[in-house]
C-alpha cells in the first residue's frame, strides 16, 4: 500500500473510531484515540488509545475490544474505504510516557 494512502487511511480510521468511542463509552474515564498504525500490507490498523484516570486502561480496552464487530461497521458505514482493515485496539505507552516526561520537565523548570 502506497504510504500517501496508508496516511490517509489511518486518519480517517482515527477520526471515525475516536467519534465511536465518544458515542459508546461511558463518562467513567476518558478514552483519547492518539494515533492509528496500518501494517505494511494494510490489513491491519492498530488504533492507540489512552486513559484519564490511566488505571483505568484495562477496563477501557476490555469494552473497546468488545465493541470491536460494532466498531467495523461503523467505520464500513462511514467511510469510503474499500476494503476495511482488520482493527484493533492498542494502549498507547507512548504517549503516556511522553505525557509523563513533560511533567517532570515543568516540575524541574519551575523550581528554577
Amino acid at each position: 500500500m502506497k504510504e500517501i494512502k496508508k496516511e490517509k487511511v489511518s486518519e480517517i480510521i482515527r477520526h471515525i473510531a475516536a467519534d465511536f468511542v465518544l458515542r459508546e463509552a461511558t463518562p467513567a474515564s476518558l478514552i483519547t484515540v492518539t494515533r492509528v498504525e496500518l501494517n505494511p500490507s494494510g490489513k491491519v490498523a492498530s488504533i492507540y488509545f489512552t486513559t484519564l484516570p490511566e488505571k483505568q486502561e484495562d477496563t477501557a480496552l476490555k469494552f473497546l475490544e468488545r465493541k470491536g464487530g460494532e466498531l467495523f461497521a461503523f467505520v464500513r458505514a462511514k467511510s469510503k474505504i474499500g476494503i476495511i482493515p482488520q482493527l484493533a485496539w492498542k494502549i498507547d505507552y507512548g504517549e503516556r510516557n511522553r505525557q509523563r516526561l513533560d511533567e517532570i520537565t515543568n516540575e524541574i523548570s519551575e523550581r528554577n
